[in-house]
């Protein structure tokens, strides 16, 4: 698992890598939600009133990493993010600022 920090708005931001065989799995965490790859069940987060968002890639067949991630475009939004603003088409680095 890598664990990466990076900054948005000032904003410490953290996220992960987490190798499972051929792809990774991939979030990056605010204090106010969650935006990850497709491998993220956004619904199933809903339930515990967590804001959270799926992204797909910008290009190539999977989220790989931390810049994909950013880089990516939303696609499914739960209610709860979709509260806090976030809007599909949105990139996964515009849902992150507003779930900031």
């Amino acid at each position: 698992m890598e664990e990466v920090k990076f900054s948005l708005k000032g904003h410490e931001i953290t996220g992960y890598v987490i190798p499972i065989g051929d792809v990774n799995l991939v979030f990056a965490r605010t204090s106010q939600g969650l935006v990850g790859c497709g491998a993220i069940d956004v619904i199933a987060l809903e339930k515990f009133k967590i804001p959270a968002v799926k992204v797909r890639p910008s290009s190539g067949d999977s989220i790989r990493n931390i810049d994909d991630l950013l880089s990516g475009k939303v696609v499914v939004v739960n209610a709860f993010a979709q509260e806090s603003g976030v809007v599909q088409e949105m990139s996964g680095e515009e849902a992150l600022m507003t779930l900031i």
